[in-house]
Order: structure tokens, then C-alpha cells, then sequence
């Protein structure tokens, strides 16, 4: 119960501490370890069924809460009194314990606007608000996401990384995002696109044509980002596949250029 608390209190919009993972988590836990000391003479064998089962209870439930484990495993190492509970073990204390400490919770973060618990609070609260409507989503930078997550005041266990993947692949932005081969040109400078550690630039800085435009080979050389100082060759179209818009440098930084210029 004190690692759920950890959980409750410290990140209480995380996908884990959520009522049904708490409560389901702990108490299917219980039953399994109670069930697993009752039938299994072994401790050892017992203690290693109950939290493997417990495990895998929770991934198909969808209620994975990590301290359930510890719920498993103490109901078949707990000692002769814990033993003795049986079934009792579910409802007194784990039952019990699950109730106050969710009710607890619950009063506890609706204290403050930003931590409405359970998670489904705060976002109903927001709906409420009145918001533009937003027909198409806009570039997001890897700076608009950790500005995003410094301005929420809870602990939000993802990556700003993992959340740029997350938006790409929702509104299928990885998909017809790249250049047109007929758009690439000798002396440009490109960009993937990508974000932290991904992101490059590369310079065209030769080219050999054929009379199939999608057979023309380029001479590449990377100029920014990952893989900085090497160079390499593809076709045409590689190249565009590769590409998700030309930049042009301004000053100290790269800037991306519209396709009107």
C-alpha cells in the first residue's frame, strides 16, 4: 500500500494509478496468491506462481499495478497469520486498505484545479471549456512539447520523444509528408524531420542523371544532426522518401522553406 501510495499521490494522472488498475491490480492479485499458498506446499514454487500469475492477470485485465505484485507475494510469505486469513486476506486488509486509500486520493487531489483523480475528472473538466475548433493539426516541435509538459503540474511519466511518435502516427503524419523527387535539386539542403538525437540535415552535392528521373543517383554530405560529417548515395526517389522538407540556414539555426519559395 505504500508503493501505491507513491503511485496515488505522486502521479496521479499515470495510466497505473488509476482506480481500476488499483483496484483490480491488488485485489485479483490477492486471490491469486491466497490460491496459489493454499494449493502449492512449496513456498518457493508458491511465491514464484503467485506473482507470475499475478502478472500476467493484470496485462490481460488491463489493471497492471505493480505493487499487486507485492499483494501476491505476501499473501503466500506473510507467515502463519496472514495464511491462516485464507480468502479473508482479500477483503481484510487488501480490500479495505484499496477503499480508503482511493477515496483518500480522490480528496486529496481534487484539492487542486490540476489534479483531478481519477485522470477521466480532469479531462471532463477541460471539456467544459470552450476551446477553437482545430480541423487540421499543425507542425509540433520537439520545443512546443517540452514547453506543453513544463506547464502541466503533475509528473507525467512519457517522453516528450514518445509523445512526438505518439502524435505522428495519430494523425498518420508520417504518411505523404515527403518531397517529391521532381523537388529535390542540386545544392539543397534537406531534413528529415525528426526529432532529438534523429534529426539531420544533408546537402545534395552531386548528382548523376539518367533518362529514368527515379534511376538519377545523388551524392549526399551530412551537414547537421545525427550522423554529422559523413556522406553517402541514393537514388532520386530514396532521397525524397528520406526527405521531409528543404531548409535553408538563418543564422545560427535552420529554417524551413515553404514550397511557394
Amino acid at each position: 500500500m505504500g508503493a501505491s501510495a507513491v503511485l496515488l499521490f505522486a502521479v496521479p494522472h499515470g495510466q497505473l494509478s488509476q482506480p481500476w488498475a488499483v483496484l483490480g491490480g491488488h485485489v485479483i492479485s490477492a486471490i491469486i496468491g491466497v490460491s496459489c499458498a493454499q494449493v502449492i506446499a512449496n513456498e518457493l514454487l508458491a511465491a514464484s506462481a503467485a506473482v507470475g500469475l499475478a502478472v500476467g492477470a493484470m496485462y490481460y485485465l488491463r489493471c497492471i499495478h505493480p505493487p499487486g505484485g507485492a499483494t501476491a507475494l505476501s499473501a503466500v510469505i506473510g507467515g502463519q497469520a496472514t495464511q491462516a486469513l485464507g480468502y479473508q486476506y482479500v477483503i481484510t486488509p487488501v480490500l479495505i486498505n484499496v477503499a480508503v486509500i482511493l477515496v483518500i486520493a480522490f480528496l486529496y487531489n481534487y484539492l487542486f484545479t490540476w489534479r483531478r483523480y481519477p485522470v477521466y475528472l480532469q479531462h471532463s473538466k477541460q471539456d467544459q471549456g470552450e476551446s477553437p475548433g482545430v480541423t487540421e493539426p499543425g507542425e509540433i516541435s520537439h520545443g512546443d512539447f517540452v514547453y506543453a509538459l513544463s506547464q502541466i503540474d503533475s509528473f507525467v511519466d512519457v517522453t516528450e520523444y514518445d509523445l512526438l511518435r505518439i502524435y505522428e502516427l495519430a494523425t498518420h503524419r508520417s504518411r505523404g509528408r515527403h518531397l517529391n523527387p521532381a523537388e529535390i535539386s542540386l545544392g539543397g539542403y534537406y531534413s528529415n524531420g525528426e526529432h532529438g538525437d534523429n534529426w539531420s540535415v544533408r546537402q545534395i552535392v552531386d548528382e548523376s542523371l539518367s533518362e529514368d528521373s527515379e534511376k538519377d543517383m545523388l551524392i549526399y554530405k551530412v551537414v547537421d544532426g545525427r550522423d554529422l560529417r559523413t556522406s553517402g548515395w541514393m537514388t532520386r526517389v530514396e532521397f525524397a522518401w528520406w526527405a521531409r522538407y528543404r531548409v535553408e540556414r538563418d543564422e545560427d539555426n535552420w529554417k524551413r522553406v515553404s514550397p511557394e519559395e
